[in-house]
């Protein structure tokens, strides 16, 4: 009896703790058993398994007699001086390995590892695959957050094996990179204990893993859950040697009900690990290619994907309902290639950007240049580095690292640390936004891009680089020193105006940043910027590719639609991918997005454009806007318009977005645009929708009580307002000087078709510079009642501060509310 309960203190079965018994077997230990105890019920699947205690590391330690040498190794260690750092943790992993596991814990481990196999159904004289982790803890400081700092082995299968990996995970807790960790941390490396934590192993190398954050890694936005795939054990993901399929989920109206997921990214996959019958944990697993095949298609299936985001939100609710506060989560998950089922293998906190302030806005921007461009890969955070280049293979290389250079290398994992706290920013080849290499640039707050491909060969060693995270998800690596600035906003405690204040929105993947912002909306979303800078072919070349005569560009229109079962699914993708990243970043407030307005010869640059389009003189006042919807040549191409618009608004449950028709010469053109979104089932009323117009021809004005029967708001287009009411070409450098919107006519135009909306009960705003650019126009439009004006993400802020003032300073607030 006293054997057993001395085993009971060594060794505890997973689903026998939880959070509070992270002082004696570490917060990923601890995690594990509360999410068996709490989450099994909800459908959340986690291996069964068991953990051995802080007290059983401290009595390996004593048993051994380590306590002493240890502590003379490293209590005068300076971790700074890197090759000291490297000799003392050599030294201390080998007095540790060298070591034996206490008779009592190697049976209080085996006997767990039998009731293991027990529970799981192997049989006499079969073995049983385990995962095994280090899960650290320090008893009186039981909120440290030790992540990646120990080792972790997979694959292990034997009684043998098992112990001798036990002891690897006790050495791995003298690894330099925890060492120099505790000692930046004010942490005796003798109060750290260690626990590890013994797992049923999920065989995802036969199917597929990856990492889970429930909010945007780069942008802090908590609604949306981030999740990442790749084939095999998710081991290649964590450290960074993969770059994964990527999914951006909404997580307020998948809760509801719908599947929005807003953002799909193939990723190369090259390689997956795989399982090793092996004696040896440090040989257990090894790399295998993907076939050509599968690295074309995603890893796992979009049901799959939102069940792994519904776990999420689920474990993320728990956790906050037991912290008292918001707690995003950092999850990693494996699928069973036999079983066919879903896991969480892990689950802990997000320590960064969930404790980022969110009063400053800070924003930079590359000065304009023509540097080279000589990498790119994906952009981590949105900062901007310049320095020296390092291109290093491993960590042996740091004596070459200066403060303030650039690391570039093919991948990073914790052993990378003490140079990272030197670097300025990290370039690597492989990896994505959740692998090592992202995750602690974020939290040493350096300039990242990883997944380049082929940084380390574009990039000379010791040639001057600058790297930027501040152009949308891409990050770019150009050649020379660039100039940029770092702009910063206090954001906090805002006045209200009655006036809303929306922005303009161009780049969806600016969207989850942008929505930061104080204001009630977007006043203009712009379908051109997706289209030209995402999509790239011209929708009808997609429909009908047999009519595209230039053979390069038929190749490259091949090429880009790959994968996709018809070429203008390629299209709905990303189109419908991009609203519903506008949509959400804002969502519940309104998001108005305008339906294409190319003119013939922007439509016409774009691949296979100019089989499609007619020449014309004067494009500006041409086929364009609510014309091009109806006309035969172009109707179907609106078609794809609708329909990603019908599956953001129905399928994703995003019905915050408002379509605006741009350029509608008519009421009865109107009327024929209206039948045909109708005959695409979006009908105006149904589901909510509103329906609004641009107001930027004279027609809008002269009849706007026409036009606010048909449709539910106006937008003023004050630039083509302006050019159409004094009859002047806006591009042209010979009247440039006559354009102005703050010319009476135009206000007079403008005065017109605020009051004619406002008697017809309908909502009109602006979208346009000139409010943030002439107090007087502002106050202009104050003074007439506009309900919104919507302008830049840059002019947001002061023009908020400025109509608030205007607005006390007029009394419309009671006047007009």
């Amino acid at each position: 009896m006293a054997e057993l309960a001395r085993n009971r203190q060594l060794v505890v079965p997973l689903e026998a703790i939880g959070l509070t018994d992270i002082p004696s077997v570490g917060g990923k230990n601890a995690s594990l058993g509360e999410l068996i105890r709490e989450l099994t019920a909800q459908g959340v699947r986690v291996p069964g398994g068991f953990a051995t205690t802080s007290e059983a590391y401290r009595l390996f330690l004593s048993h051994n007699g380590l306590d002493q040498p240890l502590r003379q190794l490293l209590s005068q260690l300076d971790s700074t001086d890197l090759g000291a750092l490297q000799a003392a943790g050599a030294a201390a992993r080998q007095r540790i390995l060298a070591a034996f596991l206490p008779e009592s814990l190697q049976q209080a481990i085996i006997s767990a590892y039998a009731d293991l196999r027990h529970n799981e159904g192997v049989g006499d004289g079969e073995s049983l695959s385990v995962a095994v982790r280090s899960s650290a803890t320090a008893e009186d400081l039981p909120d440290a957050s030790f992540a990646g700092q120990q080792d972790t082995f997979l694959n292990i299968q034997g009684e043998a094996a098992l112990l001798d990996a036990c002891r690897r995970c006790y050495a791995s807790l003298f690894t330099d990179r925890a060492i120099s960790y505790r000692q930046n941390n004010g942490f005796d490396h003798l109060e750290v204990a260690l626990s590890i934590g013994v797992q049923r192993m999920v065989r995802s190398d036969l199917a597929a893993a990856g990492v889970i954050f429930t909010l945007d890694t780069e942008t802090g936005f908590r609604d949306a859950v981030l999740l990442t795939a790749s084939y095999g054990f998710g081991e290649n993901v964590v450290q960074g040697a993969v770059n994964p399929d990527e999914y951006l989920i909404f997580k307020p109206t998948l809760q509801q009900g719908h599947a929005p997921i807003i953002s799909r990214r193939l990723g190369s996959k090259e390689i997956r690990m795989v399982g090793v019958e092996s004696a040896d944990p440090g040989t257990s697993t090894r790399n295998v290619p993907v076939a050509d095949v599968d690295r074309r298609r995603y890893a796992i299936g979009d049901d799959e994907v939102l069940t792994l985001a519904r776990w999420a939100c689920r474990i993320e609710q728990h956790y906050s309902s037991q912290h008292g506060v918001p707690t995003p989560m950092d999850i990693e998950w494996a699928k069973d290639g036999l079983s066919g089922e879903l896991f969480v293998v892990q689950a802990r906190p997000e320590t960064v950007e969930s404790r980022q302030s969110s009063a400053v806005l800070r924003s930079w921007h590359l000065e304009a240049h023509d540097a080279e461009l000589i990498s790119k890969g994906r952009a981590i955070g949105a900062s901007v580095s310049s320095g020296r280049a390092r291109v290093i293979a491993d960590p042996t290389g740091i004596d070459q690292f200066e403060n303030g250079d650039l690391l570039v290398t093919n991948r990073t994992d914790p052993d990378w640390e003490p140079i990272l706290k030197k670097a300025a920013g990290v370039i690597t080849n492989q990896g994505g936004r959740t692998c090592h290499a992202a995750i602690i640039a974020r939290e040493m707050g350096i300039t990242a891009i990883v997944g380049c491909g082929d940084a380390t060969t574009t990039i000379a060693d010791g040639e001057t680089v600058t790297a930027s995270c501040c152009e949308g998800d891409v990050g770019r690596v150009y050649r020379g020193a660039l100039a940029y600035r770092l702009e910063e906003q206090d954001i906090g405690d805002l006045p209200s105006t009655r006036t809303q204040i929306l922005v303009n929105v161009g780049n969806p993947e600016d969207a989850f940043k942008l929505a930061a912002i104080p204001c009630d909306g977007v006043g203009l979303a712009r379908l051109e910027f997706i289209i030209a800078n995402q999509i790239k072919v011209h929708p009808m070349a997609l429909l009908e590719p047999e009519r595209v005569s230039d053979l390069e560009q038929r190749a490259a229109i091949a090429k880009l639609t790959a994968g996709h079962p018809h070429p203008a699914d390629y299209y709905l993708d990303l189109l419908s991918q991009g609203m519903a990243r506008l949509a959400a970043a804002f969502y519940p407030r309104p998001v108005i997005l305008r339906f294409s307005d190319f003119k013939s010869n922007e439509y016409a640059k774009l691949l296979g454009g100019a089989d499609f389009e007619p020449h014309e003189e004067n494009p500006m006042i041409g086929w364009r806007g609510a014309s091009r919807y109806v006309a035969p040549a172009f109707r179907e191409a609106f078609a794809l318009e609708c329909a990603a618009l019908r599956h953001v608004r129905e399928d994703m449950g995003l019905s915050n977005v408002i379509p605006m028709i741009p350029f509608c010469r008519t009421p009865e053109e109107g009327d024929r645009v209206l039948a045909e979104m109708a005959r695409h089932g979006l009908r105006r009323g149904v589901n909510g929708l509103q329906v609004y117009v641009m107001c930027e021809l004279p027609s809008n004005v002269i009849g706007a009580e026409a036009f606010a029967e048909r449709f539910d708001g106006f937008s003023i287009g004050s630039n083509d307002l302006t050019q159409l009411t004094l009859g002047l070409d806006r591009d042209s450098a010979l009247v440039a000087d006559l354009f102005d919107e703050r010319h009476p006519i135009v206000k007079d135009m403008i005065r017109m078709a605020i009051r004619t909306a406002r008697r017809c009960g309908r909502k009109i705003g602006i979208c346009g510079q000139a409010p943030s650019d002439y107090p007087e126009f502002a106050r202009f439009l104050v003074e007439q009642g506009i309900d919104s004006i919507s302008l830049n993400p840059d002019a947001v802020v002061q023009t908020r501060l400025a109509i608030a003032a205007l607005e006390q300073e007029m009394g419309v607030a009671a006047k007009l509310s």
